[in-house]
């Protein structure tokens, strides 16, 4: 009995948790790619302009989708304009799609949505009508004006052969369920007859609670049913507006346990504890490793924004304590659009890495960096005046203009230089964390304003 205890709340409160973010990660990874990719087609300028420009040459849009297509590992890839109402993918021109065709409704549909994209499941023309799970996407020009949808679709049976996979590597039951509790995407093995959580024995109790939780929380519950305790993982996924759930049958992990229990009786209270201290470590540290992989900015491996407000926080309240001054430095890269348009997003990913770099080997040990946002990096001074603060700002603005960005990677042609611009401001006491932030912001804008390439500071 002590050993179910500890088992149901082992499962309830540490391992269907930490596997239900397990397969929320390979989820990111497989299932909402689409959605990452699909908005970076909409924000293509490339793309924009084709439109825009009268849309002259369908070889040009129907290469880039299929490029788009082979580099995915899609079945599918599209671009619907507006303008036209023609319909391209990677073989051409398919249709032109008309307001009263029901197989086109999607498309006016996508047309007023007030969300950037929709997830949908529908019969696919250009592949003989095969189910496939597309992410439709809208289109704007540079005034915000609707000109097209575009998009990548996967089968319904590969995210079935997906599902599969994690089944088996998680030992888990997982599936999906859209807003109203339909089951829309589950495992070929999976039992439930009925499509609706709502109507499934012992879970129907949770179904308002589990379609009610519409921010990205998890939620750890318990139902039962003629099979005993079954644990529940449930998340709701905004990228795709469907849960997730992952269930776990009580039952079934009690057999090894038994199993375990008259093993560890006979061999004695050595190796128990042993596997005890193993498995506290094992689960720490990878606890440890979720909690460096949520502080960190995966691009620049800095920390990210959530992880600086709790340094901030804790450097506020030892400055106070020990009555040192405490300076932040925000930095802009200067006309890093133009970089990103004209070079690629691979050289500007490396120059966002190489600056990193930089500002870890000028600043002092006990300084803090991390990336704000975009092209926005946050400097975190402690024990630093003003002066001292906008010197060390100053130091790192010619250490980048400097820098020849070129050296250290294979992807830039010619040399690559470029600037940045710094505002610089001192907390004072009691102050907020908005107030000294928008102070910081303010001398950037000045600096910016100023011709960039320059340390402005807020007094």
């Amino acid at each position: 009995m002590v050993s179910k205890e500890a088992l149901q709340r082992g499962l309830s409160e540490n391992t269907l948790p930490i596997t239900g973010d397990n397969v929320y990660s390979e989820i990111q990874k497989d299932i909402l790619r689409p959605v990452f990719v699909s908005a970076q087609m909409a924000h293509d300028t490339f793309v924009k302009d084709w439109i825009i420009n009268g849309e002259e040459d369908a070889q040009q849009i129907t290469k880039y989708l299929k490029e788009i297509k082979t580099k995915n590992q899609a079945i599918s890839s599209f671009l619907v304009s507006d303008l036209t109402k023609n319909y391209y993918y990677g073989d051409g021109l398919l249709k032109t799609v008309k307001e009263n065709e029901p197989r086109d409704q999607w498309f006016f549909r996508v047309k007023n949505l007030k969300s950037d994209y929709e997830t949908n499941v529908d019969a696919d023309l250009a592949n003989r009508d095969s189910i496939t799970i597309f992410t439709n996407y809208r289109v704007v020009d540079y005034s915000g004006k609707f000109i097209g949808a575009v998009g990548i679709g996967l089968t319904l049976d590969t995210m079935k052969r997906l599902i599969d996979s994690y089944q088996t590597r998680f030992q888990r039951t997982i599936y999906f369920v859209d807003k109203k509790g339909n089951v829309v995407l589950s495992s070929s093995s999976f039992r439930q007859k009925k499509t609706n959580i709502a109507q499934i024995p012992g879970l129907e109790q949770l179904s308002k609670q589990i379609l009610g939780n519409t921010k990205n929380d998890s939620l750890h519950l318990e139902y039962v049913n003629d099979n005993g305790s079954i644990f529940v993982n449930s998340r709701f996924l905004p990228e795709l507006g469907w849960h997730l759930l992952v269930e776990q049958d009580l039952a079934g992990e009690l057999q090894p346990l038994q199993k375990l229990l008259l093993v560890n009786a006979s061999i004695g209270l050595g190796i128990t504890l042993t596997v005890i201290l193993i498995v506290l470590f094992s689960v720490r540290r990878y606890q440890q490793r979720i909690e460096k992989s949520a502080a960190t900015d995966s691009l620049t491996k800095l920390l990210n924004r959530q992880a600086f407000d709790f340094v901030f926080q804790q450097a506020i309240l030892d400055s106070e304590r020990s009555r040192q001054p405490l300076c932040v430095a925000l930095m802009d890269i200067d006309h890093f659009k133009k970089i990103n348009d004209k070079q690629g997003h691979l050289i500007g990913d490396h120059v966002l890495r190489e600056i990193a770099a930089i500002a870890k080997r000028s600043l002092r040990e006990s300084d803090v960096i991390c990336r704000w946002g975009g092209e926005e990096f946050l400097l975190l001074l402690k024990n630093c005046t003003l002066e001292k603060a906008t010197s060390i700002a100053e130091n790192l603005r010619t250490t980048i203009a400097a820098n020849d960005f070129s050296r250290t990677t294979d992807l830039a042609k010619t040399k690559l230089s470029l600037t940045v611009s710094m505002g610089v401001a001192e907390c004072k006491l009691h102050e907020s964390e908005d107030s000294v932030f928008e102070r910081a912001d303010v001398a950037l804008y000045q600096a910016k304003e100023s011709g960039r390439n320059s340390v402005y500071f807020s007094e």
